[in-house]
């Protein structure tokens, strides 16, 4: 099974229709041209990846308790939660 980093990075790339080799941890998403909708989605589909629930509010996400400003920020979110989880 692939790390949560290469799934969250296959998952954001989809979303920015990039190849996953284009997307890196330093990358934030205005670099990858991902917009509010495209963030929304993304959201959405590492929730249904990981069967979590990502505190965000798309309404207001600089009130969100998940960091969004780069990849790494992302990733790093996600495997606190999905260990939070287990």
């Amino acid at each position: 099974m692939s790390s949560i980093k290469d799934r969250v990075i296959d998952i954001i790339a989809q979303q920015a229709v990039l190849d996953p080799s284009d997307v890196s941890p330093e990358s934030t998403l205005e670099d990858l041209g991902i917009d509010s909708l495209g963030l929304v989605e993304s959201i959405f589909a590492i929730e249904e990846e990981f069967d979590i629930s990502v505190p965000f509010n798309a309404n207001a996400p600089e009130e969100s308790e998940f960091d969004i400003s780069s990849v790494a920020s992302i990733i790093d979110g996600i495997e606190a939660l999905v260990k939070e989880q287990s």
